[in-house]
């Protein structure tokens, strides 16, 4: 059985639907927020990835997506040959390399690894 009140409200709702056009206009921004606040980030984040990836040479240090710091000993075509310690070469496939390491955070702070006495 229907409630005598919700005739009346089922009959507003019907009358405040917008048209199509202001449907097909919501989705459209939808979209245009997506594509601005997801997608071109994420697009361009990819492009440097890609042109870092391609830039690579001998002897820069790396961090691969693993956490594997090393210093790039060769490159083939997919693969990077890592040198992690003197003598030690693994081998990564090149997309898993996430970025080169900067200079300056390589070093370790002296007196880094020692603990305070008590």
């Amino acid at each position: 059985m229907l409630h005598a009140l919700s005739i009346p409200w089922v009959m507003a709702a019907a009358q405040q639907q917008g048209s199509p056009f202001q449907l097909l206009i919501m989705m459209g921004a939808t979209v245009a927020i997506m594509w601005f606040l997801m997608i071109n980030p994420q697009r361009k984040q990819m492009k440097q990835h890609r042109d870092m990836l391609a830039a690579l040479k001998k002897g820069d240090d790396v961090v691969t997506s693993g956490g594997l710091m090393g210093r790039v000993y060769a490159i083939a075509d997919k693969v990077v040959t890592l040198e992690v310690a003197s003598g030690v070469r693994v081998q990564v496939l090149k997309q898993s390399v996430q970025g080169k390491v900067a200079e300056d955070s390589a070093a370790v702070p002296a007196g880094a690894d020692k603990k305070e006495e008590k």
